[in-house]
């Protein structure tokens, strides 16, 4: 358990969402993922939204993925919004404004996005939402969905700025993975649709390139503190249902990990 008031202020903050990572993939390919799993598993988490505009608004308000058990009690927040009236755990970071990019702009963090999926394509007012928390935030149509080399073109995005970055400053760099979502069909050769076999080969590549992220984060001065989780999963024909944006335990399970670098 960490303590997050030890954390903001101390440590640079690295938060990495998989976009459509499902939990049953990340399980499978656990020992296939040295970077994000080699300290430890992946906790099973429910997400609170079930389409990536929806469970990043969450997010950026500090409501991460919860626990998938009954005894939420156990359950300590990393973030909390200050005067709500509800309890809080002496472990928990509480920021006195709308969301925890401007809390962290506030207790002098760079706030920097490094975007994937369409809803941070900026390429329209609503994709302009997301981003729009941030001090900086990036997106090129080699990030996208389409691009089989996408994490590829991010991590060296984000290596730039940490090269170029001042040590001393504080960084909350967010990205979001889009290497998962759909279309992922062609991490497999010679398959014809998505799949949970075709998502598990995204995954393997999006490890491979966070490593060298994660290699550049820990040649700053500050350690770093990680949190890497998908923002919800998506249906294969199970069911019936396709996709997500839909109530199925296929897309309100997500993995969920958070470690020091």
């Amino acid at each position: 358990m960490f303590n997050m008031n030890e954390m903001a202020g101390s440590h640079d903050i690295l938060m990495i969402t998989l976009d459509t990572l499902r939990y049953d993939a990340a399980v499978l390919e656990e020992e296939n993922c040295p970077n994000l799993c080699g300290g430890g598993h992946w906790e099973k988490r429910h997400t609170p939204g079930s389409f990536t505009y929806a469970a990043h608004h969450a997010f950026f308000g500090g409501f991460l993925p919860t626990p998938a058990t009954t005894n939420k009690s156990e359950h300590v927040r990393l973030f909390h919004s200050k005067n709500t009236g509800l309890k809080t755990h002496p472990y928990t970071w509480q920021f006195d404004s709308t969301d925890i990019v401007s809390g962290l702009q506030a207790e002098g963090y760079r706030t920097i996005c490094i975007g994937g999926v369409i809803f941070f394509t900026k390429k329209v007012p609503l994709a302009k939402v997301l981003p729009g928390y941030f001090q900086e935030s990036y997106w090129r149509m080699t990030f996208g969905v389409t691009n089989p080399r996408s994490t590829e073109h991010q991590v060296n995005h984000a290596i730039k700025l940490l090269q170029n970055s001042d040590q001393a400053e504080r960084l909350f760099l967010f990205m979001n993975i889009s290497a998962i979502h759909g279309p992922n069909h062609y991490f497999v050769p010679g398959a014809k649709k998505d799949s949970v076999e075709t998502q598990r080969a995204a995954l393997r590549y999006v490890d491979g390139e966070l490593g060298r992220l994660f290699h550049a984060f820990r040649e700053r001065e500050r350690p770093v503190f990680c949190m890497a989780f998908s923002d919800h999963g998506t249906a294969y024909g199970e069911d019936g249902y396709n996709g997500h944006r839909l109530a199925h335990e296929v897309v309100w399970n997500v993995p969920y990990r958070e470690f020091i670098l």
